[in-house]
């Protein structure tokens, strides 16, 4: 860096920076705002129109390590089927995961009912317009209760998710490291809530961190908080939010026994335990999934695990899935069956119909993996 340069740093550095205010905030939200299916924009806000807490909870649940991308079309279509949480409530659990298949997480799915029937039976179907009592409802947590209280009851409770960690470990530049961060983060958002909107300020946070304050090279210029941003006056910004070094996710492997029935190709599929990691899933027939070395999980061990009465043969390649906290691979077995009934518990699903079960992604691999043979 020459004189010039480093001057320049310096300058910037030392001098007097404005505070974030949400005024800021929320003027740049009114223009700049996303529109969702969930969402009451500021216009409509302005005339009186509420957010649905059935929608917000709904949205937030969905959210929750998953993008808005991939949201979008699974919430109209949960609202398409069950358009009230009475609705919901009314669902069986089995036609809940099934619409659910796809988005991953099921625990979500389970949650997601459960609260609905929590709700409907203790509280009339309606949800508690607070922080406090909505974290006791089930699924529901910090985070959560807090999002679902400020954008639906308009209470003025901090909303803390990834994005405005950052924004926020950026306007303070908070050099804890996540998750120890967590606590100052926190208290700094509290500061900044305002008694005001404090639901459309929480959006607007969200807002503005999936936008201008990205992760890689945020536009500073465009932003509302811009000379009050302690990481850009210092030319710090991707540094934070700081993050404690990453563990290395484990590897397990197993296999998974395609059944198809020689006369239509139709697979068969049996439940899950309810209990457990997918619990009350569809699943092809599968093994344990262990943590023994690839070399040591072959042949010979896999077939330990098959369906008995059944010859299987194995597919070429892998099923690769990553779960949150480990990395499975699954060895793919086939074979064809005319029995009306090849293991005790289960059922023959077509080909036609395979869309429709409460398949997790993981086992979608392993039926399309031997569809295309």
């Amino acid at each position: 860096m020459d004189q010039k340069q480093e001057s320049g740093v310096t300058n910037k550095t030392n001098q007097q920076l404005n505070k974030p205010n949400a005024e800021a905030l929320l003027a740049w939200y009114d223009r700049h705002h996303r529109t969702l299916p969930w969402r009451v924009i500021p216009k409509d806000r302005s005339v009186g129109v509420v957010n649905d807490p059935y929608h917000v909870w709904m949205s937030e649940i969905m959210l929750q390590q998953t993008t808005v991308g991939a949201v979008k079309s699974y919430f109209e279509k949960f609202l398409t089927m069950w358009p009230t949480l009475s609705d919901l409530a009314a669902a069986s659990e089995e036609d809940v995961l099934k619409a659910w298949a796809g988005l991953g997480y099921y625990s979500r799915a389970r949650n997601l009912k459960k609260c609905a029937d929590h709700v409907q039976l203790h509280h009339n179907g309606r949800f508690p317009d607070n922080a406090k009592a909505l974290k006791e409802l089930p699924g529901i947590g910090d985070y959560t209760s807090a999002a679902i209280a400020s954008i639906a009851f308009d209470e003025e409770v901090p909303v803390v998710d990834g994005n405005i960690e950052r924004i926020v470990s950026r306007l303070y530049h908070i050099e804890e490291a996540l998750p120890k961060a967590k606590k100052p983060i926190k208290e700094k958002v509290a500061e900044l809530t305002p008694s005001e909107r404090p639901g459309d300020f929480a959006q607007g946070m969200m807002d503005l961190g999936a936008s201008l304050c990205s992760p890689k090279k945020p536009a500073c210029s465009l932003c509302p908080f811009s000379g009050t941003c302690e990481a850009e006056g210092i030319g710090d910004q991707e540094r934070f939010p700081i993050k404690a070094p990453k563990k290395q996710k484990p590897t397990r492997y197993g296999a998974a026994f395609l059944i198809k029935r020689q006369e239509d190709g139709a697979i068969w599929l049996r439940q899950r335990p309810d209990k457990g990691l997918l619990a009350s899933m569809s699943e092809v027939p599968s093994s344990d999934w262990f943590g023994k070395s690839a070399e040591k999980f072959e042949l010979a061990s896999a077939l330990d695990h098959a369906p008995e009465g059944l010859e299987f043969r194995k597919l070429v390649g892998q099923v690769i899935h990553t779960f949150t906290h480990f990395h499975l691979v699954l060895d793919v077995y086939e074979t064809t069956s005319t029995d009306s009934e090849p293991m005790n518990k289960g059922w023959w699903s077509e080909p036609q119909s395979l869309k429709d079960e409460a398949l997790p992604t993981v086992f979608r691999k392993v039926v399309e993996m031997g569809l295309e043979r």
